[in-house]
């Protein structure tokens, strides 16, 4: 009995060692099975138990199975305080309650996570695990800041990315553009980013510099920091969202020395949206179709006033159409007795965040999210003194990598004024800490209405750091005082662990303007690359006769100088092997009048969805006896055909532009083989083929994977596998019966479940998008009001795959 003990302990960590090589190998969804197996066992000890539910919670997330990762942690947390090396758990689950949208619990969470954090870096909590390195220590870039040339003696600030374009908020005079509106902010347009120009420089010590020995601009008007020319305290002056009160100019301020733009022109923005009130700060949806923009409590031809006689600002909405901004709405959340303003929406345009003095907040103004449902907008909610303070939180921006930046008078550190921070946001919740910005991109002065790209290497910001009035300023990230991130990656083959020499690794940085890198690895699989700082990078490793893979890396947040180890496992080439047939088969090409006298391949060329041959395809067949090559291309009919050796094994492969190489394996042809014909007939995709999986079935109104659509999802995994460059969109659709909004909403869900099934079998989950179409799409004429059999009916409801990419 006590062999027999030491025999499953010993299987027991063998099967936990290679779960975890399949987890820093970054294959989820194989770690996920074989951690769910080994808690099954009772044998594991305590610390073994609870580092597999860490790496099965961590897993989940990874492949956006957040419900489940939320499980998990809560179950590890649940079991006692983790110890330093697994404190991350805390910030983990605040991210899956966030992401499942129970926020309150999200926020509680992550502010014990903090706690923690800070007794781990005092080193006032027990333990010997090594301190994981977490995103928020002080920024190392340095930037270049541009004093741009739409900059006026007025002020000029929060702009907007609209296209290849800048909306920003400017009273009269902007870049050269005039206004009837005195005394109003206005909307204004720079068509072209690419446009505008730089006067003047200031560099990471935050002086200005002349450009091109050109001497930079002076002050000349006198003006006091953080007033402007010609209005009252607005939002930046006066700290708060603002009432934008009318105020004419007044005479004697010495505009006509004003700086005027030297390159092409700002246009008002949109006359159906400039009245004679204030507009801005503003939002676009991704496409540009949708705009949410603060004004005054202006409607209809009239202003209306709170009750101790002050115009509040409100958030409005419009839509682009024939190329003018039609149905503007007020979002349902505004108020006559208090100020809405300052709106930043997701990418996806389904969270919006904003800055609101309303009842119930901190102090001052706070900033406040709202998600939008099926019947609108949802109410506000505050987003917690983990990033609100008691005096003013304003201007939010969230980029693409969901990193929400805004602008505080309260919080510690600064360096006066406003000033701007950061902290990444998951599903409209604090995900991370705040994080203050370091200087060129903040001042004493004010600092505010940051916009820039996910990885925070271009953008532009507002600040009166010059001369007292607002001025637009464009930022570029120069370098990282922390140089480059050593990283040595090595690859290994996933069944026997070895190292792979020779095998390819493309090197892609994200962001403009960066060159690929293509390195081979050594006799020991490794390649060595020192890789930019706070950037975001992805590899791609080819080797014959192995599936291609993908994995990322990410260089931000490291707070040491050591260099980072990396393992990528390849998982050998499986190719589809071609059965002799007999000639005696009826069907195909391979039929009774096709007897022949020597070996011989034949075969057709089809596309996998339209099933016509395809013409101009290379067929490739290698001899793996004599290692000899032949080559042909098919003809109109997509029919090809080869000589064939005795007691050979062959590898064919099928290629042509825009289709996926199919590759396959012939048998050997014995001398007693029966038939010497082998039929090869081949399908082939291309980008645009829709593929439907049959027998996708799912419980009426749910979105779980039932066990028999389980199986036809594996048969897409494994065409995933054949093909490695393959990205496709995995689309669901419903019938008409029912409600349409809930059809649009149950095959989103049903789409991402699908998605989210094959990303646990191990597909990369950026090789995968999802979409619900709802009702949207019917194959036939079942729509509303139409009777149909449940026949009919059952045609649409059904998953397909379009081919994004192949290759």
């Amino acid at each position: 009995m006590l062999l027999e003990g030491r025999g499953i302990l010993a299987q027991v960590i063998l099967q936990k060692q290679q779960a975890d090589r399949s987890f820093y190998s970054q294959l989820y969804g194989r770690a996920i099975n074989s951690y769910v197996q080994l808690l099954r066992n009772d044998s594991i000890n305590t610390d073994n138990r609870r580092d597999i539910l860490y790496n099965l919670g961590y897993s989940y997330k990874e492949v956006g199975d957040m419900p489940k990762a939320e499980t998990i942690f809560k179950q590890f947390l649940e079991a006692g305080t983790p110890s330093p090396r697994h404190q991350q758990a805390y910030l983990y689950y605040a991210q899956a309650l966030g992401y499942n949208g129970k926020l309150d619990e999200a926020q509680k969470v992550y502010a014990t996570y903090q706690e923690q954090k800070d007794k781990v870096a005092t080193g006032s909590s027990s333990g010997t695990g090594t301190r994981v390195a977490v995103a928020g220590k002080a920024e190392k870039a340095t930037y270049r800041l541009e004093n741009l040339t739409i900059n006026s003696t007025g002020s000029e600030f929060s702009p907007a990315y609209f296209g290849e374009g800048l909306v920003y908020i400017a009273g009269r005079g902007a870049g050269g553009a005039s206004t009837p509106n005195k005394g109003y902010l206005d909307l204004y347009f720079m068509p072209r980013r690419a446009d505008l120009q730089a006067v003047s420089l200031l560099g990471a010590d935050g002086k200005e510099k002349p450009l091109n020995n050109t001497a930079a601009p002076t002050n000349t008007n006198g003006r006091a920091l953080g007033r402007d020319n010609y209005t009252r305290p607005t939002s930046n002056d006066s700290r708060t969202v603002g009432t934008y009160a009318p105020f004419e100019f007044s005479e004697g301020l010495g505009l006509e020395s004003s700086r005027t733009s030297t390159t092409a022109s700002a246009e008002v923005f949109s006359k159906e949206l400039n009245t004679k009130y204030h507009e801005g700060p503003v939002t676009f949806s991704a496409d540009g179709s949708q705009i949410i923009f603060t004004r005054n409590n202006y409607s209809d031809g009239r202003s209306r006033k709170s009750s101790d006689n002050v115009t509040k600002l409100k958030l409005y909405s419009a839509d682009l159409k024939d190329g003018g901004w039609s149905n503007v709405q007020e979002l349902p959340f505004n108020n006559d007795e208090y100020s809405t303003g300052h709106p930043s929406l997701s990418r996806d345009g389904n969270v919006l965040f904003f800055a609101s003095d309303r009842p119930g907040g901190l102090g001052g103004t706070d900033i406040y999210v709202s998600r939008r449902e099926k019947n609108g907008w949802s109410k506000p909610q505050n987003l917690g003194k983990q990033l609100n303070t008691n005096r003013d939180e304003m201007f939010p921006f969230v980029d693409d990598n969901g990193n929400l930046y805004f602008a505080s008078s309260g919080r510690k550190p600064g360096l006066g004024g406003l000033d701007i921070y950061y902290v990444p946001i998951l599903n409209g919740a604090v995900a991370g800490p705040v994080v203050h910005l370091e200087a060129p991109l903040n001042s004493p002065a004010d600092d505010f209405g940051l916009i820039t790209d996910g990885n925070r290497s271009t953008g532009y910001l507002s600040s009166n750091r010059l001369r007292g009035d607002d001025d637009i300023f464009r930022f570029i990230k120069e370098g990282s005082a922390n140089g480059c991130r050593n990283l040595t990656l090595k690859i290994i083959d996933e069944n026997t662990f070895a190292p792979l020499d020779s095998a390819l690794v493309v090197v892609k940085a994200r962001g403009e303007g960066h060159d690929q890198q293509e390195l081979f690895t050594n006799a020991n699989g490794e390649v060595n690359v020192c890789l930019e700082a706070n950037n975001n990078f992805m590899f791609e490793v080819t080797r014959e006769g192995y599936l291609a893979g993908t994995l990322g890396f990410v260089t931000s947040g490291f707070t040491d100088d050591k260099s980072s180890r990396l393992e990528y496992a390849l998982l050998p080439y499986q190719v589809d092997t071609v059965e002799v047939m007999p000639a005696t088969m009826s069907g195909g090409l391979a039929n009774a009048t096709d007897r022949v006298a020597t070996p011989t391949l034949r075969g057709t060329v089809t596309g996998h969805t339209d099933k016509k041959a395809i013409e101009g395809v290379k067929i490739t067949l290698r001899n793996r006896c004599d290692r000899t090559v032949m080559q042909t291309v098919t003809g109109p009919d997509g029919r090809f055909e080869f000589s064939l050796k005795v007691g050979c094994e062959y590898q064919l492969e099928a290629s042509k532009a825009l289709y996926g190489t199919n590759k396959s394996a012939i048998k050997k042809i014995t001398e007693m083989s029966e038939s010497k014909l082998v039929a090869a007939d081949l399908k082939m995709l291309k980008v645009g083929d829709v593929v439907t999986l049959d027998n996708i079935y799912y419980d009426s109104g749910k979105w779980e994977i039932r066990p028999d659509a389980a199986r036809e999802l594996d048969k897409m995994v494994a065409t995933m596998r054949k093909y490695p460059s393959l990205r496709i969109e995995i689309g669901s659709h419903t019938d008409s019966q029912g409600n349409a909004q809930f059809n649009q909403y149950l095959s989103e869900r049903r789409a991402r479940a699908a998605l989210i099934y094959m990303a646990s079998k191990g597909i990369a989950r950026n090789r995968m998008t999802s979409k619900g179409y709802g009702e949207s799409d019917l194959l036939n004429q079942c729509k509303d009001g139409i009777l149909c059999t449940e026949e009919e009916h059952q045609r649409n409801r059904r998953t397909e795959f379009k081919v994004l990419f192949i290759r």
